[in-house]
């Protein structure tokens, strides 16, 4: 029996999560982790009772139980010998084990399960189920009675789930498991939402080297798949991809990178735009000097060359409210005072040596006492941060260029279609806020100001601080016809080298 598992399978099996989706671009393996993780619970677990589902009974089927992958090829040899019986969508091991196949089309479905016991929960593509379901299935996450060896002492009850990008369900699946945390990351979540150890782990094509080995023509279908977006959530696992965007140009792939080692010659500033009731964000900015190859920051990409005068976006402090869990309350803000934001940002300075900073120009404003950027500069105790007013100029008028345009400008990269504005990893707010930013349906040139649009607004006061054009890409000499543009020609004196033929 083929149970093997490649290294990012063995750490969603191995993981003490309670609550973990494994997930991300197609071919990542999901369906062969599910499959062995549940054969291996069963018979090493007396009495475990694992669901297996997926949203279509047929699809469940021929993806699970049939093929030369499936549990009746896998299992054939332990049902020659009397260990294991299959009937219909039931699996029985010897020890009492079940694995119950089951599907749940429609949210009126789910009350087929309302009296089950459920060990373990493994969904299929679980971005094809609604919030509604799955809220559902997971109450039914149970185990009373069942003696767990020492190997997986508190890691049962437990939930595992598969999915790509996309599908009824993908807004849910990216609010429980991917804003806002870092990926690997295992935290309690809230009670109200279940109380498990919750976990996302991304994966990739390059995550499960045995679908290349077995099929090598998959990857090349998956870059034909016509839609862009397509291309990028099932190739690349980008759950970013949003119809309707107003930056519909941000990857992941090509704007994340890992943190490295910013060389102290750079030149480091911060931006920042207000807020109280609704989160502040403060972003740290070094402006590359040389072009420099790092590490991508999504897992199997290649590295990302970071251009001269690129903008690279080191560390965000976002004044966001989290919950006892440690994740956020999106669009709620910590209400702190001026004084204390400004002692905040000098304290996230470090040793950082700081050219400038740009603020939100409404917090210069002053209304019978100091203004907000006054009192940040004051600090608690003489320790605050003094920045000088942004450009707050949102969209293009009279020829000059909007600070929307600016973002949108860096988004897309030079003329040889370089990045010129990155972000580290960490700054988990920016990266889960701005792809998700609309159109203004009033103004279209505008986003929507009503979204959670405070990291947008400061990384556009940051490009606005140092504003950059793309170099139109001069293209190669047209030959007239009857001539041929020959390498070591003399020039002609009117820069040509041609000779006619």
């Amino acid at each position: 029996m083929n149970l093997d598992l490649h290294d990012k399978q063995a750490l969603a099996f191995e993981t003490e999560a309670t609550e973990a989706l494994y997930g991300g671009a197609a071919g990542g393996g999901k369906s062969h982790l599910m499959r062995a993780a549940a054969i291996t619970w069963c018979a090493e677990i007396p009495g475990l009772q694992v669901y297996l589902f997926r949203r279509i009974r047929d699809d469940l089927i021929k993806n699970h139980m049939e093929g030369p992958q499936g549990f009746r090829q896998m299992l054939a040899g332990w049902v020659e010998c009397g260990f294991v019986t299959i009937v219909e969508d039931e699996i029985r091991f010897w020890n009492g084990s079940r694995i119950y196949l089951c599907h749940c089309k429609d949210e009126k479905d789910r009350f087929k399960y309302q009296g089950a016991e459920i060990h373990v929960l493994l969904i299929d593509e679980l971005t094809h189920f609604t919030e509604v379901i799955y809220r559902f299935l997971r109450n039914r996450v149970r185990m009373v009675g069942i003696k767990v060896p020492p190997q997986y002492a508190g890691r049962f009850p437990r939930i595992l789930c598969g999915a790509n990008p996309g599908g009824i369900g993908h807004q849910f699946v990216k609010a429980t498991f991917i804003d806002g945390v870092l990926p690997l990351k295992v935290y309690k979540a809230e009670v109200s939402e279940g109380g498990m150890q919750r976990q996302f782990i991304p994966a990739q094509l390059e995550d499960n080297p045995s679908m290349n080995d077995n099929d090598p023509g998959y990857e090349s279908r998956l870059m034909g798949l016509g839609s862009e977006s397509l291309v990028r959530a099932m190739r690349y696992g980008d759950w970013d991809v949003v119809e309707g965007a107003y930056f519909d140009n941000f990857e992941r792939r090509r704007h994340v990178v890992k943190p490295f080692a910013i060389p102290d010659h750079w030149t480091r500033f911060r931006a920042g735009d207000w807020g109280s009731a609704k989160p502040f964000s403060f972003g740290w900015y070094a402006v590359a000097s040389d072009d420099t190859i790092v590490p991508s920051g999504v897992a199997g990409a290649p590295g990302i060359v970071i251009p001269r005068g690129a903008l690279i976006k080191y560390r965000e402090w976002y004044g966001v409210k989290i919950d006892k869990s440690g994740r956020y309350l999106p669009n709620t803000g910590l209400k702190l005072h001026a004084e204390a934001v400004g002692a905040g940002v000098r304290q996230r300075d470090y040793d950082d040596t700081i050219s400038y900073g740009v603020l939100d120009p409404a917090a210069f404003s002053q209304d019978g006492g100091p203004s907000l950027a006054e009192r940040m500069a004051n600090g608690t105790n003489a320790n605050g941060s003094t920045f000088r007013r942004a450009d707050n100029k949102r969209t293009a008028g009279r020829g000059a260029m909007g600070g929307w345009d600016q973002l949108r400008g860096r988004l897309t990269g030079d003329e040889d279609g370089r990045a010129m504005l990155f972000f580290f990893e960490t700054c988990i707010h920016t990266i889960r806020t701005l792809p998700a930013l609309q159109h203004d349906e009033a103004n279209p040139e505008d986003l929507n100001s009503d979204q959670e649009d405070h990291a947008a607004d400061e990384t556009r006061y940051a490009c606005m601080s140092r504003p950059w054009a793309a170099k139109t890409k001069t293209p190669a000499p047209k030959v007239p016809q009857g001539h041929v543009q020959l390498p070591g020609v003399p020039d002609d004196g009117n820069g040509r080298r041609r000779i006619r033929i």
